[in-house]
């Protein structure tokens, strides 16, 4: 029986001792630490993994953290690209700050952007890290965090 495409590519991470795990025939996912973010991507580019489909942050309020998540994938090989593969990390709300990866992938450059906007994750060496829809002089609460409150408006109930 021959190896699954993607434990090869789990094999091939945990040679460089990396985190990785298989979710399924075609899903798996690596956590490292925030300072590994460009090795781990950089081996995964190499794997042949050859764009970004999206980057993701999740609010953890009660850790004081964010996670930051790659979702990758390849066009140019047929084998890769039915393959996603998510690269995970974590910073703080001390430190929000992580390596952009738009030096190894151009797609991340979207992804990037928003996740800054929504989240307030800083993405040092991204080439326009700037807002997308809100104000640039927007202060206060990043709006996909948990600790966000919708202001509401004046309501009008009749209560004759």
């Amino acid at each position: 029986m021959t190896q699954r495409l993607i434990d090869q590519i789990i094999s091939e991470l945990q040679k460089n001792k990396f985190v990785a795990k298989a979710e399924s025939d075609n899903r798996g996912y690596v956590e490292v630490n925030r300072d590994q973010i460009t090795d781990v991507a950089t081996t995964l580019k190499n794997l042949g993994f050859d764009h970004v489909k999206s980057v993701t942050g999740i609010d953890f309020p009660d850790q004081h953290k964010i996670q930051i998540i790659y979702h990758i994938s390849s066009y140019e090989n047929l084998e890769l690209a039915k393959i996603i593969f998510a690269i995970r990390t974590y910073v703080t709300y001390e430190d929000p700050k992580i390596k952009s990866l738009t030096g190894i992938w151009d797609s991340a450059w979207t992804g990037e952007r928003e996740t800054y906007e929504m989240l307030g994750v800083v993405f040092d060496g991204h080439p326009d890290l700037k807002r997308l829809f809100l104000p640039e002089d927007f202060e206060g609460v990043y709006p996909l965090r948990k600790d966000f409150k919708i202001k509401l408006e004046g309501l009008f109930v009749d209560k004759s």
